[in-house]
């Protein structure tokens, strides 16, 4: 009598064990595992919630729409990534660095190539709107040692809580983004304006998403930042406003308390002149610490 494989045959009790059977063979053993883990986590989730044949319906449904919305200039699946966590936790597990350096967080989706280099003290407002913000600070390694020449590629919402690419025939072209270079001590500085908290798209099924589970889709006000220079990790991170009352409850998880920074108001007509900037104005001051890549 032939013993057969007691994983032949697929029933509710082995489900996973058969399916992975199938994938274990895989030419890439990379994809075969992280499928496998898929699988094994995936039927765990159905056998736990018991979804009936409408909720599984609405859920095939919901991905279907997600992935109809994306588009070069919206990406509704890095925007579901960002709500439930799955990007923040990528990042941290792939950004863990000693104490002292700078934290990453997520990079969001407004992020673009191509934006003009600008010189340290220029200003990145192309409209000339919003209140008046000075950025400076120091890049740095563990050791407190100015890096010269570091990239800092910088970008913001508008004073109402827009990226120029959300608004494409309101902001120029552009629009609060600039490239700069830190000087020989390390030091940059630019003109911007203050952020505001802003809404994350809830137009589409994230939003709908959200609401049906009565989260907010607010995110506190913040500056985004890149910063690199040869020989050190790469840092994508931001500054959050101090005070903000949506720190608590970023939709996307983003903030972490080392990357709240103090802005302040400053009454100061000689300083404001000297920055060629309207007075009064604010000021943040944050200095970014890169560690060294492995070797």
């Amino acid at each position: 009598m032939t013993t057969k494989d007691p994983y032949q045959y697929f029933t509710e009790a082995n489900s996973a064990d058969v399916v992975c059977a199938r994938v274990a063979e895989a030419g890439n053993p990379r994809l075969a595992e992280v499928m496998g883990s898929v699988i094994r986590h995936l039927h765990a989730v159905v056998k736990e919630v018991e979804p009936t044949y409408e909720e599984w319906e609405q859920a095939i449904g919901f991905l279907t729409a997600t992935g109809k919305i994306c588009d070069d200039k919206r990406q509704e699946w890095i925007l579901l990534s960002d709500v439930l966590g799955v990007s923040m936790l990528v990042d941290a597990i792939n950004t863990r660095r000693p104490a002292g350096a700078t934290e990453n967080t997520v990079l969001g989706p407004f992020h673009v190539d191509g934006v003009p280099a600008r010189a340290l003290g220029d200003s990145i407002s192309e409209d000339g709107l919003g209140e008046p913000l000075l950025v400076s600070g120091r890049i740095l390694d563990l050791d407190g040692n100015a890096i010269a020449g570091a990239v800092i590629d910088t970008w913001q919402a508008s004073h109402d809580g827009f990226y120029d690419n959300q608004q494409p025939d309101v902001q120029p072209e552009h629009n609060l983004r600039g490239i700069f270079r830190s000087d020989e001590d390390g030091t940059f500085h630019y003109r911007a304006v203050m952020p505001c908290s802003y809404g994350i798209p809830d137009d589409g099924p994230v939003g709908q998403m959200l609401h049906g589970l009565n989260r907010g889709n607010i995110r506190p006000a913040h500056l985004h930042f890149i910063i690199s220079a040869p020989g050190y990790e790469t840092v994508t991170t931001h500054i959050f406003v101090d005070g903000d009352p949506h720190l608590a409850n970023d939709a996307v998880f983003g903030v972490k308390a080392s990357l709240i920074g103090e802005f302040e108001k400053r009454d100061d007509p000689k300083q404001a002149a000297a920055a060629h900037m309207e007075n009064p104005f604010w000021a943040v001051t944050y200095d970014f610490v890169l560690t060294s890549q492995p070797e």
